[in-house]
């Protein structure tokens, strides 16, 4: 860390990102840890070696990749974060470490495509049962508890979705019936929504996003609380699957410029969410930060801020018409994942995912993604395409 930095507890998160993860003493000065290069780590004697806790084997970990997770820990305001290769790959840990053959989990019916295959593939064939949930339920959720139900699995907002879920609601009714709390908390990041405050045992990050910011890595995040840490710990040493000293070098220089980003990603989100919500050729638009969101209250009760991904629930149109949208597009680009400073668009449809609630696919869904363009180009980047739009729709 940098000169008077230590008592991290007087400093806002604006700040401790800037001086978390730093310790220049102990890298000849130098501002940022170094990337270390990392498996056989040597110790000076056999008596180091059996006393050798934390950096010796580089899958554990190395002086490159302590900074970042114990800075992620911190922000979170969680116990300990353990990394792994992918978001993927973090969501794959924390429920390995909680679930067993003849074990039930209930899993919200909003969560992340890869989160529900998760469920319906690997779960399915270890005889794990999963039921989803309609992400509103809140309290509710105690009735579809079962005596063997370990896990329960929120996501707030939804990625494609955006309903938002009431956390401390579903972690009563989980701790109640003795099973954990495991949230994806990829939308929001920790600057905007902190879920181990809230009732939840773990959170998930896919660090990829807006931790990395470039879209240029792949990392995941898991943390948690003191009770469950050794449960995360032994499933981190069983699976192996740590990322990369670079990808970590990355997260963390992401996390230097997480705050500023973020303000801006949500400034842009927010304009472009209300001029959709004028647009004619709009019905919704699925942001919990609008004051006529279904999500509004809870989302302002327990998150700081917003995140610049959201939804577009278009007026029916047939989909070559939405493809000439797309098409046309010059700063959104047509691509998977979000996080990174460039905007993104991608249709969506959440009618052949849902088991709990129902989405009508005449009404084409769009993810919108803002980036770091100035808003007014993005604007007229999205006003270029609805006319292209038309023309087709017409043509």
């Amino acid at each position: 860390m940098t000169k008077d930095s230590g008592d991290k507890g007087r400093y806002r998160d604006e700040t401790l990102l800037s001086v978390l993860g730093r310790d220049p003493a102990a890298n000849h000065g130098v501002v940022n840890p170094p990337v270390y290069h990392a498996s056989t780590i040597l110790h000076e004697s056999a008596a180091a070696l059996k006393e050798a806790t934390k950096t010796y084997y580089g899958r554990y970990g190395t002086p490159t990749t302590f900074p970042l997770q114990d800075s992620i820990a911190t922000l979170e305001k969680g116990y300990r974060t353990y990394l792994f290769g992918s978001g993927k790959a973090a969501i794959v840990a924390a429920l390995l470490a909680f679930v067993k053959s003849g074990d039930h989990v209930l899993m919200t019916d909003s969560a992340y495509g890869p989160t529900r295959s998760l469920a319906n593939g690997l779960l399915k064939r270890m005889g794990v049962e999963t039921t989803f949930y309609d992400p509103c339920i809140g309290a509710g959720i105690a009735d579809l508890m079962r005596a063997n139900t370990s896990v329960v699995v929120g996501e707030s907002p939804g990625s494609l979705t955006f309903e938002v879920q009431d956390f401390p609601a579903l972690a009563a009714a989980a701790h109640e019936r003795g099973a954990v709390l495991v949230v994806d908390n990829t939308w929001a990041s920790p600057l905007f929504c902190q879920p181990l405050v809230l009732g939840a045992d773990i959170s998930i990050q896919a660090g990829t996003k807006y931790i990395v910011g470039h879209s240029d890595a792949m990392l995941g995040a898991v943390t948690t609380t003191e009770a469950h840490v050794e449960a995360l710990r032994r499933i981190f040493e069983e699976l192996g699957a740590a990322p990369g000293p670079d990808d970590c070098y990355l997260g963390l220089r992401g996390l230097r410029t997480l705050s500023v980003r973020l303000q801006r990603h949500q400034e842009t989100g927010l304009a472009l969410a209300r001029w959709f919500r004028e647009r004619p050729e709009v019905r919704q638009v699925l942001h919990p930060a609008l004051e006529d969101d279904p999500g509004h209250a809870l989302w302002k009760r327990d998150f700081s801020g917003a995140s610049s991904l959201f939804g577009v629930v278009l007026e029916p149109v047939p989909e070559p018409a939405v493809d000439a949208f797309l098409d046309s597009l010059a700063l959104f680009g047509l691509g998977y994942s979000w996080g990174g400073y460039e905007s993104l668009a991608l249709p969506t449809y959440p009618w052949k995912l849902r088991d709990a609630t129902r989405w009508d696919p005449a009404y084409p869904l769009l993810r919108i993604y803002a980036g770091l363009e100035d808003p007014d180009d993005l604007i007229a980047d999205l006003e270029r395409g609805f006319e292209r739009m038309a023309a087709a729709r017409d043509a």
